[in-house]
């Protein structure tokens, strides 16, 4: 009888045991979690924000530590951040002040408590300390492969055991460009979605892995959510509920302003008045003038920046930077100028044929523009030199 009172004892004392160790093992009282703050109305903020929130009771203090700082009043940060050689940094605030500037510019802030042991606690708390030292704070900054919320998703996928597996969030079938296209869109950033279309190249257009659509701060949030192997959040709560704010649209994108200028300098060109012929060429030599200069600046960004998405442009194609020079030759008898017009008009013209086929997405906002240079260059070609003076 007294065995099998024992042996009951043992079975209840086996039963109880592994909560009270759960319990028993986490002796650090700290809290961490992932913070993700919506898109803001700004090109800066409008792709939203990452962060993460160290709560230790031992110590009594609430940080925030923030991958997304620079140094703005660095006196070449213009020429740094043209040529991808901005370095961002770690920072640490108190949580009241980070919730505070969310707040007070009306984004919403989510919190995800994680779900680490007490050794995994232990080890992200250590690694983001030795990384506010001056000699571990800084980083080369890259908004697709190494930003402020790739920098948490690295951290995290370190130290968790075993290391999360992250879903897709997204299509699997996903570009980089078309996952940027979503927040400038709904933001009605169309002029910085067709000045970033400019610039970068067909690394853009590769096709993401789950990982890689993690460089957006709400995606690393839902994948977190959806994590495959491991369940990472053990509480889930708003901070601040910012009101819903509608898609924004504009009435002058740029499909409209390029659309009106091809129309009336097409329109110009079909009068044969002093004025309208005068106009005409002016028009000619502003236009392969801009293109001929943007067409340096892509090689400039392609060739002699870091970044890492602006090699291998094809809107070189037609912002030729050749085009800088020819606009001085646009009334000329010579044969080798026309026969660059007729080139440069053959080549847009199968540009334009194969739009939709080329392995970079160009925006669409540029082909009345890519039309208007074919047109105009043909026409270049087929009109007599001006007269000479005597």
């Amino acid at each position: 009888m007294k065995n099998l009172a024992g042996i009951i004892l043992l079975l209840f004392l086996l039963f109880l045991l592994p909560s009270n160790s759960v319990n028993a093992a986490d002796s650090s009282r700290i809290r961490i979690s992932l913070l993700t703050c919506s898109p803001g109305e700004e090109l800066y903020s409008i792709f939203g924000h990452s962060a993460i929130r160290i709560i230790d009771s031992n110590s009594v203090t609430d940080y925030v530590y923030n991958y997304g700082t620079f140094d703005f009043e660095d006196k070449d940060f213009y020429l740094k951040f043209a040529r991808g050689k901005l370095l961002y940094f770690v920072s640490l605030e108190r949580t009241e002040d980070f919730l505070y500037f969310y707040a007070a510019t009306g984004r919403s802030i989510q919190e995800q408590e994680l779900n680490l042991t007490e050794a995994e606690k232990k080890s992200i708390q250590f690694a983001l300390i030795e990384n506010l030292k001056v000699e571990n704070r800084f980083y080369k900054y890259d908004f697709f492969l190494d930003n402020c919320t790739t920098r948490l998703r690295d951290l995290i996928k370190k130290h968790k055991h075993p290391a999360p597996a992250f879903p897709y969030v997204m299509p699997e079938k996903t570009r980089f460009r078309q996952a940027i296209h979503q927040y400038l869109e709904k933001g009605g950033q169309l002029w910085s979605e067709l000045g970033i279309d400019l610039v970068l190249g067909l690394p853009t257009d590769k096709i993401m892995t789950a990982e890689e659509q993690e460089f957006l701060p709400d995606n690393l949030m839902k994948a977190i959510d959806s994590c495959n192997n491991t369940q990472l959040v053990s509480k889930k709560s708003t901070l601040y509920n910012a009101m819903q704010i509608s898609d924004k649209k504009s009435r002058f994108s740029p499909m409209t302003v390029f659309t009106f200028f091809a129309l009336m300098v097409f329109l110009l060109s079909l009068l044969k008045n002093r004025i309208a012929i005068t106009l005409t060429k002016g028009t000619d030599r502003f236009l392969f003038l801009t293109t001929g200069l943007l067409g340096f600046v892509l090689i400039f960004m392609w060739t002699m920046t870091d970044h890492s998405m602006t090699k291998n442009n094809f809107n070189l194609l037609w912002a030729m930077p050749i085009n800088a020079i020819t606009c001085f030759f646009t009334t000329t008898s010579s044969r080798k100028f026309k026969g660059y017009f007729l080139f440069y008009a053959l080549l847009l013209t199968i540009l334009i044929l194969s739009w939709s086929f080329i392995p970079q997405e160009l925006n669409n906002a540029l082909l009345p523009l890519v039309l208007l240079l074919a047109y105009r260059s043909y026409m270049i070609y087929k009109s007599p030199a001006s007269p000479s003076r005597k």
